[in-house]
């Protein structure tokens, strides 16, 4: 999943069981988070616990929920609704993070015990725990049908489906009644337990019997969506749920479902949950959410505050000001921007000292997300009369590009130390079992000169300071490069986030070495959404223009949170935004997902790492965490960014 530089929440490797045929497998799968895992830990809240009160939490600046139903398209899946709005109130079937301090599956906080594999890792057993919905209804097995029931038929509108993948490799899937706690799916073929459960029974979220239905007063289960009797007879009536539930079947003078943000908190269908909160009040024109306990909820750990209240912030500055003035409109969980961060650290595994102006209210702690950062690249890129894409497609191109890069710098100076450095498809840290020996090592380490030998080996006239120019072009090994004629002028273009200093301050970094190489890279800038509306796949025509994309973020090993790169490398991929496609890295992906033999991940993430397809970039702290010091629970910080502020709770001294 994307995020936006400034996002952020929590996450240690705990041992998962599965079972295969028998046989129990250690999976601390995907346990190659970047937590908070750090060797200086944060100072912890030591007073005693208090039930009752309010917590504020900080929403990251002009990023709100505006979307509540647990299944949505592309712009609706972002943290802001998948991490800090929908779980808090409908709990995944496999909840991840949590109190772990890893991204692994955190079998307490779901609402089935773990799966059971057999025949071969064909047949996938699931086995519900009867947690109740606030109506008084158990979680059964029809309110999992019901979701992947919806999910057959309205899988183009599910933003984390991959052709092929869920549920396209489920055959079958069954349960031997409504009631029943026990559901059973068929696979296609055996595949890796972990990769099934951490990339594809992650995406699961049960529904509610009431929204099966296509009016506010229509029976639960009048819609016909949440039958037992298979996809293919439900097709039609999940299609005509689906539309009352994004839009009320277009009727304007009724509420209009998950996208009428005013009736969030009034509308009996969102009432109906199963998390530990539920939605006392909305505001639609700010997205202020606040929520109060949901007193049926079955889970192990009922909040403890009376009222939890997320904050928008129209900037980060407007935030950091509400921490320094504190007071009671202050929320005790927020964060403090780069640039506010006085003194760097020596090492993102340390917490340096705070900010003068919080230190005495608040402690310290860098959150560092499940994921990796990068630059992307274009690759059928129409810029410079459709040269840009031949620059692209040239693998020397791309490493001269990533010499180009100084990640230590970069996080010395831009991060002040708090990033982690991306040298492949698996994050680096903590260590954990998936990154290979190869990705801990910059396969292309920052290097000017090395980077401006090797154009030249491939017949580029270097200009340190200016333009290179093909000079040499045909079938030689020295060659500039398919389709780039003598003459060609070596330039492109990167279009970048404004109004972050850290991202304008590394792209000017980037730009500048490009520039002693002779790569000439001019710079852009447009707002957020304007890069990402530009920043998509595409093949011909003004829009594909773009060549080079900073959009001042990284990726987020969520919902699929075994680091197997599928939904942003895989050919064709819902998130693959520069329509990259190898044929070798789509095998040896896919063998990922079907291999539980460590050498056959190797494989995978060194491959990637050393074919670049795209620009590696260090991954700063998702936020710098600050945490009132009248509160606990909040850490250990979670690097899937789970938010679980039933732990959290106000303390008194004594």
């Amino acid at each position: 999943m994307e995020k936006y530089r400034l996002g952020l929440r929590k996450t240690f490797c705990v041992g998962v069981g599965l079972v295969i045929a028998g046989l129990s497998l250690a999976a601390c799968a995907g346990a190659s988070g970047s937590g908070s895992a750090s060797s200086t830990s944060a100072a912890q809240t030591t007073g005693k616990p208090i039930h009752g009160g309010t917590i504020i939490w900080a929403e990251p600046p002009a990023t709100t929920p505006d979307w509540i139903l647990p299944f949505a398209t592309g712009p609706y899946f972002g943290n802001d609704n998948f991490l800090d709005f929908w779980p808090l109130m409908f709990r995944p079937l496999y909840f991840f993070g949590g109190e772990t301090n890893q991204p692994t599956v955190d079998e307490a906080l779901s609402t089935a015990d773990l799966p059971v594999f057999s025949d071969g890792g064909t047949l996938v057993t699931i086995k519900l725990k009867g947690w109740k919905w606030s109506d008084g209804q158990t979680v059964d097995a029809q309110d999992v049908i019901f979701f992947m029931n919806m999910l057959e038929a309205e899988k183009a509108n599910f933003a984390g489906y991959v052709p092929g993948e869920f549920p396209d490799n489920v055959v079958s899937y069954s349960a031997p009644s409504p009631t029943s706690l026990t559901v059973t799916m068929k696979l296609k073929q055996g595949f890796s337990s972990t990769w099934f459960l951490y990339n594809e029974l992650s995406q699961v979220t049960p529904f509610p019997l009431k929204w099966d239905t296509t009016s506010l007063t229509g029976a639960p289960g009048s819609g016909g969506c949440s039958a037992m009797t298979g996809p293919q007879a439900t097709a039609a009536a999940c299609a005509k749920v689906w539309k009352f539930l994004t839009d009320n079947n277009g009727t304007a003078s009724s509420p209009q479902m998950a996208g009428d943000l005013a009736t969030y908190a009034t509308n009996p269908m969102w009432q109906d949950v199963d998390g530990p909160w539920r939605l006392s009040a909305f505001d639609a024109s700010s997205g202020e959410a606040t929520f109060v306990p949901n007193t049926s909820y079955s889970g192990p750990q009922k909040p403890y505050v009376s009222k939890f209240v997320e904050m928008p912030y129209t900037s980060d500055t407007a935030e950091f000001n509400a921490l320094a003035a504190g007071g009671a409109s202050a929320p005790q969980v927020g964060y403090v921007p780069a640039q506010d961060i006085t003194t760097p650290t020596s090492s993102y595994k340390k917490i340096g000292p705070n900010n003068s102006l919080l230190s005495s209210n608040y402690n310290l702690d860098p959150l560092y997300a499940w994921g990796i950062s990068f630059d992307r690249a274009n690759y059928n890129s129409t810029g410079d009369g459709g040269l840009a894409s031949k620059f692209i497609h040239q693998l020397y191109i791309r490493q001269a590009l990533q010499m180009g890069v100084d990640q230590p710098q970069i996080i010395s100076k831009v991060d002040k130390g708090y990033a982690i450095p991306t040298y492949g498809p698996v994050p680096v840290y903590p260590s954990n079992s998936f990154v290979s020996s190869g990705e801990l090592t910059n396969q292309y380490p920052y290097d000017v000169a090395k980077g401006a030998a090797l154009l030249k080996s491939h017949g580029w006239k270097v200009v340190p300071g200016g333009t290179d120019t093909c000079a040499k072009a045909g079938t030689a090994s020295d060659e500039c490069g398919a389709g780039i004629p003598p003459g060609t002028k070596l330039q492109l273009n990167i279009l970048s986030v404004s109004g972050d200093q850290a991202v304008t301050t590394t792209v000017q970094s980037n730009v500048s070495s490009w520039s002693q190489m002779g790569i000439n890279v001019t710079t852009k800038s447009e707002a957020f959404d304007t890069v990402l509306s530009q920043m998509v796949p595409c093949k011909s025509g003004p829009v594909c223009s773009w060549e080079l994309a900073d959009w001042g973020g990284g990726w987020s090993y969520s919902p699929d949170y075994e680091a197997t790169g599928d939904l942003i490398f895989s050919t064709g991929a819902g998130f693959n935004k520069m329509s990259y496609s190898d044929p070798t890295a789509d095998a040896l992906i896919q063998k990922t997902e079907t291999s539980s033999n460590p050498a056959d991940f190797d494989q995978y993430e060194n491959y990637l790492a050393k074919q670049l397809p795209v620009i590696w970039e260090p991954l700063a702290a998702n936020e710098m965490v600050e945490i009132a010091k009248n509160v606990g629970g909040v850490e250990p910080l979670n690097p899937v960014l789970s938010l679980t502020p039933e732990y959290w709770y106000l303390t008194k001294s004594g």
